[in-house]
């Protein structure tokens, strides 16, 4: 499937300040649903043009006074810790930062925001008007954001079906704040036992190589973000987290019943490279591949 990838290019320029000290960032990673980057910003101000796709801006220290010009209206606020700042995609903006800051920006396609509001939205998905955050505490962007900025640092480039996941989930936070969203317009999702099984027959079938959201919806024949909501519930795991635990398993069996590298094992099992198999390896089966093999032949 052709992927478009989001790059920081494609961001509305505050990134690119030359002041400012990008960290890490997704870009190297190839992810096409989101983008994420963490730095340390220095005072500025300037006008940004509009981006079609939606910003979220998590503080990870503060408080930090912050200024914003929105539609004609000028706010001041002190952003601590853990304070969201965040832009609809197709807006423009001036905003001024006082002090320096260390930061997490998160981009999400605007078509995602579009899948998923078309989903349980009560309205016209085109239509939608997402409410922008000014130093709004709210855990959930929160951990979604620090979600998306651990799979950048954990750096491997199977990680297009966590970014994925992570793009639909800030997609149905955004819009759960915006005017006009009922409560409880979010409660489909549940897959039937055909789709659960055409999911496990295609991941079995397909570990050796990339998996992305929209492959195992397409399999199931649902949309991404019908899967993403219903995956969990009735699996209680994320779609990442069935096939990392699916690949984990594969490695498993392969070390017990062959001979080969554990190099080629990673690979077969769809892990980037050998290091990738251990750290994951090791966190969910608490030892590392050669110990897990020399203890199944004592």
């Amino acid at each position: 499937m052709t992927r478009r990838v989001f790059d920081v290019r494609q961001t509305h320029g505050i990134l690119w300040r030359p002041e400012n000290r990008i960290e890490q960032s997704s870009d190297r990673l190839g992810w096409s649903s989101i983008y994420v980057s963490q730095q340390y910003e220095q005072p500025f101000d300037d006008s940004y043009e509009p981006v079609k796709d939606h910003l979220v801006i998590l503080h990870l220290d503060g408080p930090v006074p912050v200024e914003r010009r929105l539609h004609g209206t000028m706010e001041r606020m002190l952003i601590p810790p853990g304070g969201v700042f965040s832009m609809p995609g197709g807006t423009d903006f001036w905003v001024r930062l006082l002090e320096p800051l260390h930061s997490i920006h998160f981009y999400v396609r605007d078509e995602i925001l579009r899948e998923v509001a078309a989903e349980f939205w009560p309205g016209d998905p085109a239509k939608i008007e997402l409410t922008p955050f000014f130093g709004d505490i709210d855990p959930v962007v929160e951990n979604i954001a620090r979600a998306a900025n651990h799979a950048v640092s954990a750096g491997d480039g199977t990680s297009q079906l966590l970014a994925d996941y992570l793009a639909r989930a800030l997609a149905v936070r955004l819009i759960a704040h915006s005017p006009g969203m009922m409560a409880g317009s979010a409660a489909r999702g549940m897959l039937e036992p055909v789709q659960r099984q055409r999911l496990r027959d295609f991941v079995a079938a397909h570990l050796a190589h990339p998996i992305g959201l929209a492959d195992l919806a397409a399999a199931a024949g649902i949309s991404p973000s019908r899967l993403a909501r219903g995956f969990k519930r009735d699996t209680g795991m994320t779609p990442y987290q069935y096939v990392l635990s699916a690949r984990v398993h594969l490695a498993k069996k392969l070390l017990h019943t062959s001979t080969r590298p554990i190099a080629e094992i990673a690979l077969a099992c769809g892990f980037s490279h050998q290091e990738h198999l251990t750290r994951m390896f090791g966190r969910e089966v608490g030892t590392t591949p050669a110990a897990y093999r020399r203890n199944g032949r004592n």
